[in-house]
């Protein structure tokens, strides 16, 4: 039985539809006028009512004018009715991959005795929704079967939940989106979406469209007319939509309320993590043509480790003892590759297939194959902008050394050096593949993720040093690389991570001052005269 708060939001979302609705009525009553006044000329020229000269005049040409509304009309209306709404990019999850899961959303609308989802798919991010993909334009939803109403939207489920949080937080987490079907399943809420979605789409349409100048100022003129019918109903579906999220808020309190609390404090830690995951982890491997295949999987980690730092909770173990919801998965491995290589496309733009240049990455191989790479890389790059500098070699003629990069920077200072790096970088990301572009149903489905602040000359070339001195830790002290969960790239010296590095490279590089570095290098074994091995 629904409660005053729910039935309060169905009522106001109901209300809100029906306005919407109307705005879609006023606007086929104005494409109508035309064609209704041209009637009543015809009608009364015919009888003899209305005569003359004048009126012959105004009666073919209102006639025409009615002709060309209803034509336009007729146009914008396939437009709407056609045009494909912007589906989110998601990994589809079919009945077989995920029976246990499929049986939990089931048992959760049967609780909340709303319509069961008629499928499942997740999508890399740290968000649940439902998602309407009965449009033409789409096909039908999924693979549903049994009880499921295949005109039901999908469920879309953040794949970092299913690895982070256990079965009945997940189940508490879904349990207000879940019961977002049931208001789905109005038919007024749903033919407002329907119409919205039709004139967003037919705006996106207008604005993407090709040919000649004749066909472009037909969708211009269909985009605008798409543009002044959502300013007129944006208001009232926005207001629909909080009716409706209030409602399954409140249709959902019966259900693990206590645990929902707890649970949403796990959707804000998973975040956290998963942001910290793409950017220091994640970003490095992408910029270098691979993609960790385990994101979902490394989401756990960071959070293990941020939990161990920062004593988040007490009976942080228990919790981890419990069921987690990947288990729900017949194989969360597979599933976890798919989703990881959509993160990569959605939020750096990477290819939809893996080819020679975009290969997955194993967490256990990452420390060798994109740390290591990454140091030696830049390092590198430093040792070519030096020469095109016209900085003397080090002493030894191996190869490329540290002691030849400290010296420089402790006698003419790093201005000229940083510019360097900075334009060699530039060139390089210049003369780069074009990153293929998203397809149409991409565009809108969230914005790309910013991996990365724009960063200084004097930040990059600080980049670079840090990874020369690592690779001559490497090379002549026994140092290796390793992976820090929430920081990415990490040295380890003798099994432990060398936290106070950075702080020693910024004073090289900022003020020339070479003591506190070599202070580091000194006790440590690492040999800044010996040759490294460059990419």
């Amino acid at each position: 039985m629904s409660g005053p708060v729910e039935e309060v939001g169905a009522q106001a979302a109901r209300s809100r539809a029906l306005a919407v609705l109307r705005v879609r009525g006023r606007a086929l009553a104005v494409a109508l006028l035309p064609a209704a006044v041209a009637v009543v000329l015809l009608v009364g020229g015919a009888t003899g009512r209305i005569g003359g000269a004048g009126w012959d005049t105004a009666r073919w040409a209102v006639s025409c004018a009615a002709v060309l509304v209803l034509l336009f009309a007729a146009g914008v209306a396939v437009i709407v009715a056609r045009a494909g709404p912007a589906v989110s990019p998601t990994v589809e999850l079919g009945e077989t991959a995920a029976p246990d899961l499929y049986r939990l959303v089931r048992d959760l609308a049967d609780r909340l005795d709303v319509p069961a989802p008629s499928a499942l798919a997740l999508t890399p991010d740290c968000d649940s929704w439902l998602e309407d993909r009965t449009h033409p334009a789409h096909g039908p939803p999924g693979v549903p079967r049994g009880r499921r109403d295949e005109t039901a939207p999908v469920l879309v489920i953040g794949s970092p939940f299913l690895w982070w949080m256990r079965v009945g937080e997940l189940r508490a987490v879904l349990a207000p989106v879940v019961a977002g079907t049931g208001p789905s399943a109005h038919p007024d809420i749903a033919a407002a979406r329907r119409f919205v979605r039709g004139l967003d789409a037919a705006v996106a349409v207008a604005a993407h469209s090709g040919g000649g100048p004749v066909s472009r100022a037909a969708f211009a003129s269909v985009g605008a007319v798409a543009r002044l019918m959502l300013r007129a109903c944006r208001g009232h579906a926005a207001e629909m939509e909080r009716g409706v999220a209030v409602a399954a808020s409140e249709r959902a309190q019966a259900v693990d309320y206590g645990l929902r609390i707890v649970a949403q404090e796990q959707v804000g830690l998973a975040y956290a993590g998963w942001d910290r995951l793409l950017t220091r982890v994640a970003l490095p491997a992408w910029r270098m043509g691979r993609w960790p295949s385990g994101l979902d999987a490394g989401v756990v980690s960071a959070l293990t480790e941020l939990s161990r730092r920062d004593r988040l909770a007490e009976g942080f173990a228990a919790r981890l003892g419990e069921r987690p919801a990947c288990d729900l998965l017949e194989e969360p491995g597979l599933v976890d590759e798919a989703a990881s290589l959509l993160a990569a496309r959605l939020f750096h733009g990477g290819p939809a297939e893996t080819g020679p240049d975009w290969s997955p990455v194993a967490w256990q191989h990452y420390p060798e194959e994109v740390v290591d790479r990454k140091w030696r890389t830049e390092a590198a790059r430093l040792h070519r902008v030096l020469d095109a500098m016209g900085v003397r070699p080090g002493a030894d003629p191996g190869g490329p050394t540290l002691a030849r990069v400290m010296d420089h920077l402790a006698a003419e200072g790093g201005d000229a050096l940083a510019a360097g790096i900075g334009a060699e970088m530039a060139r390089e990301e210049a003369t780069a593949p074009a990153r293929p572009p998203l397809a149409p149903w991409d565009v809108g489905f969230a914005p790309v993720f910013p991996p990365q602040a724009p960063r200084t000359d004097r930040e990059l070339l600080a980049d670079h040093v840090a990874a020369m001195v690592c690779c001559a830790a490497v090379d002549t002290a026994g140092a290796v690389p390793g992976l820090d969960w929430l920081d990415g790239p990490a040295l380890l010296v003798a099994g432990e991570r060398a936290s106070d590095l950075a702080a020693r490279v910024r004073a090289l590089v900022d003020e020339g001052d070479a003591d506190p570095l070599r202070a580091w290098l000194t006790p440590t074994g690492v040999r800044p005269d010996k040759p490294v091995r460059l990419v």
